[in-house]
C-alpha cells in the first residue's frame, strides 16, 4: 500500500520498497500530501520528519508501526449563523482594515488565449466556478468589530467579465492597471476577471483574486474547473464536476476545532505555541539589509518585481548536494540565503519566512481558498560553521517547524507580541519560497493557452520575497534544467540594481559553498573579480608622487617664495612668512642647544595663537615631537598625559595662565622635573649652536596627540612626518588653497585638526587666521569673524558649522566638515554658492584619511565621506578581514602614508588596532582598524554608518542615533540637536533628544523674530510622522546650547538627564478620556488603564484593536481608522485625534432585496 501511495503522490509507477522518496522527485510539499494520503488510507499519522529520516517504503513502514492515531477528520460542518474567518483570513482582513483597499494582497494570473474564443461560454464558466467554490462568493462584513464570512447565493454572485480592446503596446500597462485595483472586502466579491482583446483571435485573460480567497496552489484547481466548465458551456451543457468534499467555511470551523483552546495545555495550539515561543525567543525585531534608502516610518507597500534565471549546472549541483544531506532544495537555498544576508551585514541571527501550503488534508486538494501558512525559519550563523553544518542545522529547524506548522502565523504574532511597528513586517522581513504546487496542463479545443507574463501590482508585502521555481527538461522531467527566481521587493528601500546584485551574489556564493562545503561560511570570498578589482584596486588607486623634501624644507621653500606675505593673523597682530620662520628658527636652535631632537617630546602649553604656530614650527625644525595640551583639561588628566609623554620641555605663554585653572598655573610654573620655557619672554635664550646637521627622517614622529580611550584613560597617538606632508599636499590641491586664501583655525590647539590647518596653510602660502577668544567661536560670532576677516576656507566639525546663522558669507568659498557625521541638512544649507567637502580621519590616520567629492544639492540621505586621499588606502572588511561587497556594511580599515606609528608606550593596544595589511604592496605594511562602520556606494564613495562598537539595541531594535538626529534637525524651529541613548536606570535604555532652538533671525546682527523650540510632545509627534516608533525619542530636553568639547565635538557627558513623566500615573481629565479609559479596560480585560498607558503594552493586538474601534464607534460616534490607534496608542493621544474622525459609516442592517428587473 505504501508503494502505491508513493507512486500516486509522485506520479510515477513501479515504486519498490527500497526506492527513495526524494530521489524519485519528492519534496516537502509532496511529503505533506503523502502524509495526508497515509492518514486517509491507512488511518495513521506520519510526521513529515519521519519521511526525511526514513525515505524508503521499507524504512517508513517500520516507523509507521508505532505512529499515533489520526486527528479529527475534516468533514462538512453545520454552519453557525456567522461563520468565523480562518486565522489566515483574519490577518488579511485586519491588514485590509488598516491599509484600506489596495493591491498589496492582489493575486493576478494572466493567460494568453490564441484561437477562436467563445466569450459567452467563458462568462458562464466563470459563474460556474464561483458557484462551485464558496470562497469566491464570500464577503466579509463585521458586527461589533468582529468579522465573519457571509457566503452569497450563487445567483447573487455572478462575476462580471470586463472586456476591453488594447493594442500590443498598451497591453502590459492595461494588465498592470487592472491588477492594482483593490477590493472592498466587506461587500465585493474577491474575484475580478478582465478580458483584453489584442487582435483577431488574440486575447489575454486576467484573473484577479484577493489573497483572502485564494493562494498559489488554488490556480491548479481553479484552472482545471474553469477549463472543464468552458468546454461544457460551449456544448450548451452544465459542467459535470465531482462534488467537492468540503468548502472553505468547513475548513475554517475545522481549523478552530483542531487547534483547540490555547489555554488548554493539552491542545494542539498550546503545544505548538510553546515550541514557537521557545524557538523564537529573543528574535531580532528586524535585520539590517543593504538598503539604498533608509526605512520610512510607515511602509507604503510600494514594490516591484524582478526576474532572474540560474543555469542547469547549478540546479543539478544544488539538487545533488541536497540529496547527499537528506535535505530538500529549499533547505539548501535557505542556508545559502541566510549565509548571504549574514555576510551582507544582517548579523548572525537570521529569521526568514517561508510559506507552506497548509493543505494538510486531502479533502483540500481541489479547493480554491486561502490555506497557506507562514513559518519562521531561524538560522544561527554564529561560530562560523561550515556550509554542510549550516544545511544540517537548517534541515533540523525545518523539520521541527513542519511538525508545528498548524499554528497560524497570525496567531503566532499575537502570542509572541513583538514590538508593533507600521514600518516593517513582524518577525521577519525576508521570505523564501520554492514553488512546487501541482501544475495543470492548460489545453482547450480551438485554443492555445499560455502564460502572459506577470502583471505588476506595484506592491510588496515584505522587504524582499524570493520566489524560486525549478525548470525541467520537457523530454526528461526528472532532469534539472535551471532555476527561475522572481523577487518582489520594497521600492521604498531598494533599487532594481541592488536586487540584481543580491541575486548575482547569492549565485556566486552558492557555487563557492558547494565547491567547498567543509569550509567555514565566513571564509569564502563574496566578491566577483570585477568587484575585488574596484574595491581593492580602482577605488584605492591613490599612489601620487611626493616631493623628496621634508615638511620643514617645504615650509622654508614657501618662505623663500613669499617672504613678505602674511602667514598668521592673530587679532591686530600679524606675522609674515619671514618673521614666522625667524621666530621658529630661533626656537629650534634653542631646543637643539638643549640637546632636544628626534624622538624627544616638547609639550606646548599654548592657546590657539600666533605663538602656537611658532611653537609647532620651532619644534618641527628641531626634529622633535609636538605635544599640544588643552588649557581647560582637568589637572589630573594633564598630569597623566605628562607622566606618559615624559616631555623634555614645556613651552607656555602668558595667555595659558590668564584665566586658567590653578592646576594649569601650577604646571606652567614647573613641577621641578620638567623644565618650562616662556615663549613670551623677549630674552629667549639662544645658545650658540648651529641648526640641525641631519635632514629630518619622514619616519620620525612629528606630533603626539592624546585622545580619549574607551576606558576613559587618554591614549597618546604618535604621528610621523610623512603623513603630515601627505595630507597637507592633498588638501592644498583638493580644496584649492593658495597665497590668496585665508584659512580660519576653528579647532582648539590640542586638536589634530589645528595642526592640519597649520601645515595646509604654511605649505601653500595662505594666511592662517586665529579667531579671538580662549573658547571656540560659534554662531553669530563665527559668522562675523568669517565676514570681517575675509575667510575663504574653513575646516570645522558639523556642530560648529550648524551654529552658523543663515546669511551671506561672500568670501567663504570652501567649507570642509570633519570630526563627526555630516547631516544632509548641513549640506543643503552650506553647499550652495561654494564648494563643500566631507572629510573623515581618526587621529591615528593623520588628520584626514578620506574626503568626498564636492557635495551639492539635493543632498544625499547619507553625505559620503568619499574615497581615500593620496597615498592612502581604505578597505571595508568583515570580521574575518575579508572585503565586503559594495553596498554592504563593514568596518573601515585604513592603510598607507597616513598611518600613525602607534600608541605611545602601549604595544598591546598598538598591536590590537594596527594590524597587518594583507592587501597592500609586499613589505609588511599595516592597516588601522577604525571601529567605524561604512559601506562603498555605487560611485566608489564611502558612506559612514556609525560606530561598530556603539550601536545599541532598544527593545530588540538596532538603533543608530544619527538617523534620529537627521530628522529632528530638519524641523524649522530646531537649530541644533543631539540624540543619545541613556540608561539612567539599569536595563531601561531610552532615546533622548537634546535640542537647541533655531537662531532668532538671519540678519548678521542676529535680529529677527524670536524662535522657541517645539515642546517635547510636539517634537515627538513630528518625529513620529517620519520615523518608526522605536526611533522616536522617549524624552526631549531643550538647551540654550549644546555642550561642546574644546575640539568642537559634542560633549555627551555634559548632557543633563531628562525628567520622564510617570507613565500610567495620570487620571482622566475629560469625559472623553474617562470613556476611552473605560473602553481600554473593557476590551483589554485589565483593572486599570491610565491616559498614558499604551494599548499594545497592556496586551492589545490587532483583533482587540478592531473591537476597540467598534466600541468607540458605538460610544463616541467617531469612525476611527485602525491606523490611528497604531499612531496614537494611548488614551491621551487618541483623545486628541477623535475630532478628526466624525463621519460614521452606515450600520450593517437587513436590506430589501432587489428584484430581477432592478438588478
Amino acid at each position: 500500500m505504501l508503494c502505491d501511495l508513493f507512486g500516486e503522490v509522485l506520479g510515477v509507477s513501479g515504486v519498490g520498497i527500497d526506492d527513495d522518496f526524494f530521489d524519485l522527485g519528492g519534496h516537502s510539499l509532496l511529503a505533506t500530501r503523502l502524509a495526508s494520503r497515509i492518514r486517509s488510507v491507512l488511518g495513521l499519522e506520519m510526521p513529515v520528519r519521519a519521511l526525511f529520516e526514513a525515505p524508503t517504503v521499507a524504512e517508513l513502514g517500520v516507523r509507521l508501526d508505532g505512529s499515533d492515531g489520526v486527528r479529527i477528520p475534516l468533514e462538512p460542518r453545520e454552519r453557525p449563523d456567522r461563520v468565523p474567518l480562518s486565522f489566515a483570513q483574519r490577518r488579511l482582513w485586519f491588514l485590509h482594515r488598516l491599509e484600506g483597499p489596495s493591491a498589496t494582497y492582489n493575486m493576478p494570473w494572466a493567460l494568453r488565449l490564441t484561437g477562436k474564443l467563445d466569450v459567452e461560454a467563458l462568462r458562464a464558466a466563470l459563474a460556474d466556478i464561483v458557484e462551485r467554490h464558496e470562497s469566491l462568493r464570500t464577503v466579509f462584513p463585521e458586527t461589533d468589530g468582529e468579522p465573519y464570512q457571509l457566503i452569497l447565493d450563487p445567483k447573487d454572485a455572478r462575476p462580471a467579465l470586463h472586456t476591453a480592446t488594447v493594442g500590443a503596446a498598451g497591453l502590459q500597462s492595461a494588465l498592470d492597471t487592472a491588477a492594482r485595483r483593490g477590493f472592498a472586502l466587506a461587500g465585493e466579491l474577491p474575484l475580478r476577471v478582465s478580458l483584453f482583446t489584442t487582435g483577431e483571435n488574440e486575447h489575454v485573460l486576467l484573473i484577479l483574486m484577493h489573497h483572502i480567497a485564494s493562494d498559489g496552489w488554488s490556480f491548479a484547481p481553479l484552472s482545471r474547473d474553469l477549463m472543464a466548465a468552458y468546454e461544457a458551456r460551449r456544448q450548451n451543457e452544465r459542467p459535470k464536476l465531482p462534488q467537492l468534499p468540503v468548502q472553505y467555511a468547513d475548513y475554517a470551523q475545522w481549523q478552530h476545532e483542531l487547534l483547540g483552546d490555547g489555554d488548554d495545555a493539552a491542545s494542539v495550539l498550546a503545544r505548538q505555541i510553546a515550541y514557537w515561543k521557545q524557538k523564537l525567543a529573543g528574535l531580532p525585531e528586524q535585520i539590517a539589509l543593504p538598503f539604498d534608502r533608509p526605512r520610512p516610518a510607515v511602509t507604503s507597500y510600494r514594490g516591484d518585481l524582478a526576474a532572474f534565471e540560474w543555469g542547469a549546472e547549478l540546479h543539478a549541483a544544488l539538487t545533488e548536494f541536497a540529496r547527499s544531506e537528506g535535505a530538500s532544495l529549499f533547505m539548501v537555498l535557505q542556508a545559502g540565503l541566510a549565509t548571504l544576508l549574514s555576510r551582507l551585514g544582517a548579523g548572525d541571527d537570521i529569521p526568514i519566512g517561508t510559506p507552506i501550503a497548509g493543505r494538510t488534508d486531502e479533502a483540500l486538494d481541489d479547493l480554491v481558498g486561502f490555506f497557506v501558512n507562514t513559518l519562521v525559519m531561524r538560522t544561527d550563523t554564529s561560530g562560523n560553521p561550515s556550509f554542510r553544518e549550516l544545511v544540517r542545522q537548517v534541515r533540523e529547524t525545518a523539520l521541527a517547524a513542519y511538525a508545528n506548522q498548524d499554528v497560524p502565523f497570525e496567531y503566532l504574532v499575537e502570542a509572541l507580541n513583538p514590538e508593533r511597528s507600521l514600518s516593517h513586517h513582524p518577525l521577519f522581513q525576508v521570505s523564501l519560497a520554492v514553488q512546487n504546487a501541482p501544475e495543470t496542463e492548460l489545453r482547450l479545443p480551438d485554443l492555445d493557452i499560455g502564460y502572459a507574463g506577470t502583471p505588476r501590482t506595484g506592491s510588496a508585502k515584505l522587504d524582499l520575497f524570493f520566489s524560486v521555481s525549478e525548470l525541467r527538461d520537457e523530454a526528461r522531467r526528472d532532469r534539472p534544467h535551471g532555476i527561475a527566481i522572481g523577487v518582489e521587493y520594497n521600492t521604498d528601500l531598494f533599487d532594481e540594481a541592488a536586487i540584481a546584485s543580491v541575486i548575482d551574489r547569492w549565485q556566486l556564493l552558492l557555487r563557492r559553498l558547494l565547491a567547498e562545503p567543509e569550509r567555514p561560511v565566513r571564509s569564502l570570498d563574496l566578491l566577483t573579480e570585477a568587484e575585488r578589482t574596484r574595491t581593492l584596486g580602482t577605488w584605492n588607486a591613490t599612489d601620487t608622487a611626493t616631493p623628496p623634501a621634508d615638511l620643514v624644507a617645504l615650509f622654508e621653500r614657501q618662505v623663500a617664495a613669499t617672504p613678505d606675505a602674511v602667514a598668521v593673523r592673530d587679532g591686530a597682530a600679524a606675522l609674515s612668512y619671514a618673521e614666522l620662520d625667524a621666530r621658529a628658527g630661533r626656537l629650534a636652535r634653542h631646543l637643539l642647544g638643549r640637546g632636544i631632537g628626534a624622538e624627544d617630546v616638547v609639550a606646548l602649553a599654548l592657546t590657539r595663537s600666533a605663538q602656537f604656530a611658532v611653537g609647532v614650527l620651532g619644534v618641527l625644525k628641531a626634529g622633535a615631537v609636538c605635544l599640544p595640551l588643552d588649557p581647560d583639561a582637568p589637572a589630573e588628566r594633564l598630569t597623566r598625559m605628562l607622566d606618559g609623554a615624559r616631555p623634555a620641555l614645556v613651552l607656555h605663554h602668558a595667555a595659558w595662565q590668564d584665566g586658567g585653572t590653578a592646576a594649569v598655573r601650577l604646571l606652567s610654573g614647573g613641577d621641578g622635573a620638567t623644565p618650562v620655557l616662556d615663549l613670551d619672554s623677549d630674552d629667549l635664550p639662544a645658545p650658540a649652536t648651529a641648526a640641525r646637521t641631519a635632514p629630518l627622517d619622514p619616519r620620525h614622529p612629528a606630533y603626539l596627540i592624546y585622545t580619549s580611550g574607551s576606558t576613559g584613560e587618554p591614549k597618546g597617538v604618535v604621528v610621523p612626518h610623512a603623513g603630515l606632508v601627505n595630507v597637507a599636499l592633498d588638501q592644498i590641491a583638493r580644496f584649492g588653497v593658495g597665497p590668496d586664501s585665508r584659512v580660519l583655525q576653528v579647532g582648539a590647539a590640542a586638536f589634530d585638526m589645528s595642526v592640519g590647518d597649520l601645515v595646509m596653510c604654511f605649505l601653500s602660502g595662505a594666511t592662517l587666521v586665529i579667531p579671538q577668544g580662549r573658547k571656540g567661536v560659534v554662531g553669530a560670532e563665527l559668522a562675523r569673524t568669517v565676514r570681517e576677516s575675509g575667510i575663504t576656507h574653513m575646516v570645522a566639525p558639523p556642530a560648529v558649522l550648524a551654529s552658523l546663522p543663515d546669511g551671506d558669507l561672500p568670501t567663504l568659498r570652501c567649507v570642509v566638515t570633519a570630526g563627526e557625521a555630516c547631516p544632509p541638512e548641513l549640506v543643503e544649507r552650506l553647499s550652495p554658492g561654494r564648494r563643500m567637502f566631507n572629510a573623515y580621519g581618526p587621529t591615528e590616520t593623520t588628520v584626514c584619511a578620506t574626503t568626498s567629492s564636492p557635495l551639492g544639492t539635493p543632498a544625499l540621505a547619507v553625505p559620503p565621506i568619499g574615497g581615500p586621499i593620496r597615498n592612502v588606502r581604505a578597505y571595508v572588511l568583515d570580521e574575518a578581514l575579508a572585503p565586503v561587497p559594495p553596498g554592504a556594511a563593514g568596518e573601515l580599515y585604513v592603510a598607507g602614508a597616513g598611518l600613525a606609528r602607534g600608541y605611545l608606550r602601549a604595544p598591546g593596544m598598538t598591536a590590537e588596532r594596527f594590524v597587518a595589511d594583507p592587501f597592500g604592496p609586499a613589505g609588511g605594511g599595516r592597516m588601522y582598524r577604525t571601529g567605524d562602520l561604512v559601506r562603498w556606494n555605487s560611485a566608489g564613495q564611502l558612506e559612514f554608518l556609525g560606530r561598530a562598537d556603539t550601536q545599541v539595541k532598544i527593545r530588540g531594535y538596532r538603533v543608530e542615533p544619527g538617523e534620529v538626529e537627521a530628522v529632528l534637525a530638519a524641523h524649522p524651529r530646531i537649530g541644533r540637536c543631539a540624540v543619545v541613548v541613556r540608561e539612567d536606570r539599569p536595563g531601561d535604555r531610552r532615546l533622548v533628544a537634546y535640542v537647541v532652538p533655531a537662531e532668532p533671525g538671519s540678519e548678521p546682527d542676529g535680529t529677527g523674530p524670536d524662535v522657541t523650540a517645539p515642546d517635547g510632545a510636539e517634537l515627538r509627534a513630528y518625529a513620529k510622522e517620519r520615523l518608526p516608533e522605536y526611533l522616536v525619542p522617549a524624552a526631549v530636553v531643550t538647551l540654550e546650547v549644546l555642550p561642546l568639547t574644546l575640539n568642537g565635538k559634542l560633549d555627551r557627558r555634559a548632557l543633563p538627564a531628562p525628567e520622564f513623566e510617570s507613565v500610567g500615573g495620570r487620571a482622566p481629565r475629560t469625559p472623553r478620556e474617562e470613556t476611552l479609559c473605560r473602553l481600554f479596560r473593557g476590551v483589554l480585560g485589565v483593572e486599570a488603564a491610565g491616559i498614558d498607558d499604551n494599548f499594545f503594552d497592556l496586551g492589545g493586538h490587532s483583533l482587540l484593536a478592531t473591537r476597540l474601534i467598534s466600541e468607540i464607534r458605538e460610544e463616541l460616534g467617531a469612525e476611527v481608522p485602525i491606523r490611528a490607534l497604531f499612531e496614537a496608542p494611548t488614551v491621551a493621544g487618541l483623545a486628541e485625534r477623535l475630532d478628526e474622525f466624525t463621519e460614521i459609516r452606515p450600520a450593517l442592517t437587513r436590506r430589501p432585496r432587489p428584484t430581477k428587473e432592478t438588478r
